[in-house]
């Protein structure tokens, strides 16, 4: 029960709430590449909060949140799917320093992108603004969602977590009930969150507030990369380009960045690619 989010809800008035526990999903994403200690930390709480994001929604897609700077860290990309599956990835040149996010990404804006899996794409671009990335997530979603939201994150070379509070429109009974849920929230300690249950964090913060617990839903790495989808994006390029690639470099060879598959191209296969009645481009194996 370490790879989890647990959902929950405030009776009688309109707040909701999330915990989410990565431990095998994220050595997963861990054991694909070495990451500084200050990177790391910045993805894992990416993808805990990637996928605090995914289960506010009611949809069959997914969630990609990207941050891109001119900083030490100027790419990294999580993305979340309505199946609790997760992948992730950060590149970062130079020594990253345990500052702040903007000295982290430099000057860099926050983009996610909400595929709704039937043809529907919603995109919302915002700077990066805050001292942590709970505080960059949270003034996103108040701006574009309107939604009140407060995260808090945390993640170290063994677990990913994150706790997620956000006020629903509807008729409060307990006027006071959100700034008591915030504040109560607030005191969660990072150590909490990265060696506590779910069920124990939501004990011990809300004890005396009547909450509903949904049953937990398990959490799985998965990366949606395939040989045929980068046959399509070498399809994209054109045969001019993917001829000059194999002229100059005698094979293609592509390596996903989220979970560092190795995908091979030689000439053969790049000749499929472009007739038009082949039925399976690219399914030649190497």
């Amino acid at each position: 029960m370490n790879d989890i989010l647990q959902r929950f809800l405030f009776e009688h008035t309109p707040i909701r709430g999330e915990v989410v526990r990565l431990d095998t999903a994220w050595q997963e994403v861990l054991s694909r590449r070495d990451y500084p200690p200050v990177v790391r930390a910045r993805l894992g709480e990416m993808m805990a909060a990637c996928l605090l994001l995914s289960a506010t929604l009611k949809f069959k897609g997914a969630v990609t949140m990207q941050l891109q700077g001119d900083g030490p860290i100027n790419l990294m990309v999580v993305e979340a799917t309505a199946w609790r599956t997760v992948r992730g990835m950060a590149q970062w040149q130079g020594e990253v320093v345990a500052a702040d996010l903007q000295a982290q990404f430099g000057s860099g804006r926050l983009t996610i992108t909400i595929d709704a899996g039937s043809g529907e794409r919603y995109q919302g671009v915002v700077a990066l603004e805050g001292h942590s990335l709970a505080d960059a997530i949270d003034a996103y979603l108040e701006r574009s969602e309107q939604l009140p939201t407060r995260m808090w994150l945390a993640a170290d070379s063994r677990y990913a977590a994150g706790l997620l509070l956000q006020k629903l429109p509807g008729t409060e009974q307990d006027a006071d009930a959100w700034g008591r849920v915030q504040a109560l929230g607030a005191t969660v300690a990072a150590e909490e969150l990265l060696t506590l249950q779910a069920r124990e964090i939501i004990h011990r913060l809300f004890h005396e507030e009547d909450v509903r617990l949904f049953d937990a839903e398990p959490v799985s790495f998965h990366c949606s990369c395939s040989r045929e989808r980068v046959a399509g994006m070498l399809h994209n390029l054109g045969e001019s380009e993917v001829q000059d690639i194999l002229h100059s470099e005698g094979v293609i060879e592509v390596t996903c960045e989220f979970c560092n598959q190795r995908y091979h191209f030689d000439a053969v296969d790049a000749g499929q690619l472009f007739v038009p009645s082949a039925p399976d481009m690219g399914t030649t194996r190497h």
